[in-house]
């Protein structure tokens, strides 16, 4: 359930790429796999702490920045890139902030 233009809302996005989530490159949208919205803090930060502790086992690297961005990987996953002519990391980013801070970037009401 969300309140007017996503005011007091926590949202967790869950993405796959071949990059970290903090660079959120031109077209980052395309990558995210799951949104999550939460109404309370309390929701938001019990549900991060969830998501956190269910990649850590699985992942054997973590990388985080500002509070609000996690990155897992393990070396194993990665693609080949035509593009680059080299292996490319599959990254497995999590992004946990305020909903406002993606509004008119995501289409979360």
């Amino acid at each position: 359930m969300t309140t007017r233009n996503g005011a007091n809302m926590y949202t967790i996005l869950y993405m796959k790429a071949d990059y970290e989530p903090w660079w959120k490159f031109e077209g980052w949208e395309v990558f995210i796999q799951t949104i999550e919205t939460f109404e309370t803090k309390e929701q938001f930060e019990k549900a991060l702490q969830e998501t956190l502790n269910s990649f850590r086992p699985v992942y054997e690297h973590e990388a985080s920045k500002e509070g609000k961005y996690w990155a897992f990987w393990s070396e194993e996953e990665s693609f080949y890139c035509e593009a680059c002519d080299d292996d490319a990391q599959v990254y497995h980013g999590i992004i946990a902030v305020a909903t406002t801070e993606l509004n008119g970037i995501l289409p979360i009401k």
